[in-house]
C-alpha cells in the first residue's frame, strides 16, 4: 500500500488532518488552503501553533469550491457542455491548438463567439464551423506538402 493511502487511512481514523494534510488530499498547496481558512471558506480549529480540519469540513469546502465551470450569467451556466456552451480553454483543448490562437480567431471574426460578462462562450456549431474551415484546412495542407 502506497504512503499517501496509509496516511489517507490514518486521516480518516482520526477524522481531523493538518493543513498539509488537507492541501495533499484536495491536490492544492499549503498556501491555498491557509488562504481558504483566512477567508472563511474552509472551517478549522487552531489548537496551540497548529490548524485542524475536520474531514466533513475539508469535504463541504470542496463541494463549495469556487469552479469557473459552474460561473452563471444571468441564472444560466455559462458554459453549459450539455447545450453545446464551451469556454476558450475548452475550445482550445478540444481542438489541440493554444487558447492564444482561439482568442486571436474570435477577434479577428473567424470564429464566433458570444460575451457573457467576462467570459467569452463558443457554441458547438461554431466551434465546428472553425474546425472544418480553418484547423482541418491547415492540417489536410501541411499533409499535401
Amino acid at each position: 500500500m502506497s504512503k499517501c493511502m496509509e496516511e489517507h487511512k490514518e486521516c480518516e481514523q482520526k477524522k481531523v488532518v493538518s493543513i498539509t494534510e488537507a492541501a495533499r488530499l484536495n491536490n492544492v498547496t499549503r498556501q491555498a488552503i491557509y488562504v481558504a481558512i483566512k477567508l472563511k471558506k474552509l472551517k478549522a480549529k487552531k489548537e496551540t501553533t497548529r490548524w485542524t480540519i475536520h474531514l466533513d469540513d475539508l469535504e463541504e469546502y470542496r463541494k463549495n469550491k469556487y469552479s469557473r465551470r459552474k460561473s452563471v450569467f444571468e441564472g444560466e451556466l455559462l458554459f453549459d457542455n450539455t447545450r453545446g456552451y464551451y469556454s476558450i480553454n475548452q475550445v482550445a483543448s478540444m481542438l489541440s491548438v493554444p487558447a492564444q490562437k482561439i482568442y486571436y480567431a474570435t477577434r479577428i471574426g473567424i470564429l464566433k463567439a458570444h460575451r457573457k460578462g467576462a467570459a467569452w462562450v463558443v457554441h458547438v456549431d461554431d466551434m465546428n464551423a472553425y474546425k472544418e474551415q480553418h484547423v482541418n484546412k491547415k492540417s489536410n495542407s501541411q499533409k499535401a506538402s
